[in-house]
């Protein structure tokens, strides 16, 4: 059984209130490295302003946020960012007049800050990730195409590409494959899988067939706190997730 130490993330007695509401309230969360934890629960349960809270997006009224060890909470959305969390928000921000390439390029760490950008060169190091990454995502065929004319599943990848050109310790992800075809969900599940095998993956999803692809733990939440937590077969057989949640 992981120890504290072990964890690469360990979120304890989180919570923030707005005019009163708590929406998240007591909120205790561990992940391990190189895992898939799915967060699971009906709309309003607070799922997502638990990224919100982990990123710096909001900032919480209680709890601690800890990565490796080190305190996030209190520091600004760009340092939690740098210090190797990604967050991926549920409609794709990419530059849609840009190539895959070219979105993939201006998201590299060097091209950061005023004389970053000044100073940039794509050097052959940094093209080769840019190719490594686009055939991670399945996107090595379309380097030079605009992004604006890619399917729906194919800028979710390339958004999850750019995440990964910063090569962060921790993803989050939120509902990746609403709007997707189904081949589109089952190479999500892949692509999902294969980038958890050096780095965890936070996911928020509804679909429950995706979930049972890739979970590796799950956490259920409902008004804003933990209703349960386990493998999948552990939290659908749940009496009360099946009450709240899954019979509905």
């Amino acid at each position: 059984m992981s120890t504290p130490k072990d964890y690469v993330l360990e979120v304890e007695d989180l919570g923030v209130s707005f005019d009163g509401f708590k929406a998240v309230d007591g909120f205790n969360f561990y992940l391990d490295a190189n895992t898939v934890h799915v967060i699971i629960g009906p709309n309003g349960a607070g799922k997502t302003t638990v990224l919100d809270l982990i990123c710096g997006k909001t900032k919480a009224t209680s709890g601690t946020v800890k990565f490796k060890g080190k305190e996030m909470r209190g520091m600004r959305e760009y340092c939690i960012v740098r210090a190797g969390i990604g967050r991926k928000f549920q409609n794709p921000s990419i530059y849609e007049n840009l190539t895959v390439l070219e979105n993939l390029e201006i998201s590299h760490p060097a091209g950061r800050g005023i004389f970053g950008c000044l100073l940039f060169r794509r050097t052959p190091a940094i093209q080769q990730q840019i190719e490594s990454t686009a055939a991670q995502i399945g996107l090595q065929d379309k380097l030079d195409t605009e992004a604006g004319i890619l399917s729906h599943g194919q800028k979710q990848w390339l958004e999850i590409g750019m995440l990964l050109m910063q090569e962060p310790e921790i993803i989050m992800l939120d509902e990746p494959v609403a709007g997707m075809s189904v081949r589109e969900r089952t190479e999500t599940a892949a692509l999902i899988r294969r980038i958890s095998a050096n780095r965890s993956v936070i996911v928020i999803e509804h679909d429950m067939e995706f979930v049972r692809e890739i979970a590796d733990r799950v956490t259920v939440m409902h008004l804003g706190q933990i209703l349960s937590e386990g493998s999948m077969e552990t939290v659908s057989a749940d009496p009360k997730v099946i009450e709240v949640y899954i019979g509905h």
